[in-house]
């Protein structure tokens, strides 16, 4: 099962996907794809995982989470766009090496007998990026997204808070 949860910042997701994982299981798993890019992004961080209790399994896993045993769990990947600022900036910003390359991992998760709740961020829906590498980066952000949503069971676009339901 895939649950694909979308949205702006700051706009609930990660809420709605951890209340959902924990009404799927008891132990749920919370995989991290975030980069320690900075010590405002630890901090950040910090903050997530201050929002877990001992119920959680946290992992971290940049790029590559279909090498982990994690059948037959409730997973939340916590968020495609830092997983896709991974594969992206490894590539040194080859647009085409990067879908390939994050499609094919996605797709790989997505033969595992395992729920996942998947976090994306809906990046184009706000100004156009002023520089070249952001506009192929917002690109990039909104194919993978059409991707894991066509794959997906269901699809929630979260605004507010308040969950609407796609699919």
């Amino acid at each position: 099962m895939i649950y694909y949860i979308t949205g702006g910042t700051r706009s609930g997701k990660s809420s709605y996907a951890q209340q959902l994982a924990l009404s799927l299981s008891n132990t749920p798993v919370y995989l991290a794809t975030a980069r320690k890019w900075d010590a405002d992004f630890e901090q950040r961080i910090k903050r997530h995982q201050q929002d877990r209790d001992e119920r959680w399994q946290n992992i971290e896993e940049e790029k590559y989470p279909s090498k982990l045993d994690l059948q037959g769990r409730v997973i939340v990947l916590d968020c495609v766009t830092l997983w896709l600022t991974n594969f992206f900036s490894d590539t040194k910003y080859d647009v085409d090496e990067t879908l390939k390359q994050i499609k094919t991992e996605f797709d790989k998760l997505t033969m595992m007998e395992a729920s996942w709740i998947i976090i994306s961020n809906e990046i184009g829906m706000g100004m156009h990026a002023d520089t070249e590498i952001g506009r192929k980066f917002a690109d990039l952000q909104g194919w993978i997204n059409q991707h894991i949503a066509q794959k997906a069971d269901r699809a929630i676009f979260m605004v507010s808070g308040l969950p609407l339901n796609l699919k």
